[in-house]
């Protein structure tokens, strides 16, 4: 019988790997603590139409990477494909607005995209994702960048660049939009059939076209920075101010725009050059008009998210053993009685405990032992019960001692040798 396998884009993390990702969420959450964020769950699940209000029904996300099907009651269902969308529906379904003058939320967990899968990117990819609501100040912004400098200084990450852009408001769209399709009108030849689509609809969208054409009619492109509003210009001039001060190098990108269409005023990419020509580990922006356009209150927004495959490999390729194991070895019936409250006593001790589940020879334990790189092995036999004893032996200097056969006893000892 043929064996089932997982789906292509999606595949199971365990490993090394997994443990990556524990040591880049736990990371992200001390910092996300101590700034004051709220950790919330949302569903995987959400109707279609949700995505395509906020991301914008003109980008390659809603146009072709969603996974979106017809359910049962003929209702259009997608699987996010990011985080912020369901983030915003969150805050106003739950009346957050009406009850907080400020709002931090972060969240943890799985995306999905109906991409080519590549290195660091899959169909199924993890991602954290931090928001805030009710901030219009671009002091905000810099905390968001200096968070992030912050949570990759904890994991030893310093190759890495920090890109930022202003995209204006609707105001200054509005005025460069004319100034874009002019420019590309004279190029129509060149463009792809989707950037002539994007051309009448929403032409800054070509600047997210990866064909090879569209990119290089594009590099000589007039800039949306260069026709930035008074409002828009002091904004990024004050976060510029605030960057400094907390003592950030930043690059400004002014051809910068992020790939969906509610980003106004600040984006930005942290990117490393380590990752291939996928550069970009961690991305966000302001997006002020998001909560009113889905029906909320005027609202300023910013957040940001982190792709944790990518970010993943950027730290060692093999993770430090914790080093923080014991083993019990019993040998006979008899031992085997103190197997449980050893293991209770070890546990109530933050003390990780393993052992055999079948009876096996001692030089059989001590090889398993060995495979799981545990530090200390208990040693419980007949002669050392006769003796009142248990044998502990340090696997790392190669030497053993007898201790008493007491339960506390052994607990603080194996508690002082582990923090030695």
């Amino acid at each position: 019988m043929e064996k089932i396998r997982t789906l292509r884009g999606f595949r199971d993390i365990l490993g090394d790997e997994l443990e990556k990702f524990k040591k880049i969420e736990q990371a992200f959450r001390k910092y996300s603590t101590r700034l004051g964020f709220r950790e919330i769950e949302l569903p995987i699940l959400e109707k279609t139409e949700l995505f395509v209000r906020t991301i914008g029904d003109t980008t390659d996300i809603v146009e072709k990477e969603m996974f979106t099907f017809i359910d049962a009651g003929g209702d259009s269902l997608s699987m996010r494909p990011e985080a912020t969308a369901g983030m915003v529906r969150s805050y106003l379904q739950e009346g957050l607005y009406a009850t907080e003058r400020l709002t931090k939320v972060c969240t943890i967990g799985p995306m999905f995209r109906h991409e080519r899968p590549q290195k660091g990117r899959y169909r199924e990819f993890r991602q954290i994702d931090v928001e805030v609501f009710g901030v219009k100040e671009p002091l905000v912004d810099a905390e968001l960048i200096f968070m992030i400098r912050m949570f990759l200084d904890d994991l030893d990450i310093d190759r890495y660049r920090i890109e930022v852009n202003s995209v204006g408001c609707k105001t200054c769209r509005e005025s460069f939009r004319g100034v874009l399709i002019e420019f590309f009108e004279d190029r129509k030849s060149e463009l792809c059939d989707d950037c002539l689509r994007r051309l009448e609809r929403n032409p800054l969208r070509i600047f997210d076209c990866k064909n090879e054409q569209c990119i290089r009619v594009t590099a000589d492109s007039p800039l949306l920075f260069n026709s930035l509003c008074g409002e828009c210009k002091d904004h990024f001039d004050l976060f510029q101010k605030h960057i400094n001060d907390f003592g950030i190098d930043i690059e400004v990108n002014k051809r910068l725009v992020r790939g969906l269409d509610y980003y106004t005023k600040t984006v930005f990419e942290i990117t490393s050059d380590d990752l291939g020509a996928q550069k970009a580990f961690i991305a966000g922006g302001r997006y002020d008009n998001l909560v009113e356009e889905m029906g909320g209150p005027p609202t300023a927004g910013i957040g940001f998210a982190v792709g944790v495959e990518r970010l993943a490999m950027l730290l060692p390729q093999k993770m430090e053993e914790s080093g923080r194991e014991c083993f019990l070895a019993c040998i006979g019936d008899r031992a085997r009685g103190y197997l449980a409250p050893v293991l209770k006593a070890c546990l109530s001790g933050d003390i990780s405990l393993r052992y055999a589940y079948e009876a096996k020879s001692l030089k059989a334990q001590m090889r398993y032992a060995d495979n799981l790189k545990c530090n200390f092995v208990l040693i419980l036999g007949d002669n050392e019960i006769d003796k009142g004893m248990i044998t502990l032996r340090d696997m790392a200097g190669k030497t053993q001692e007898e201790l008493p056969l007491d339960v506390e006893h052994i607990v603080s000892v194996l508690k002082e040798r582990l923090s030695g």
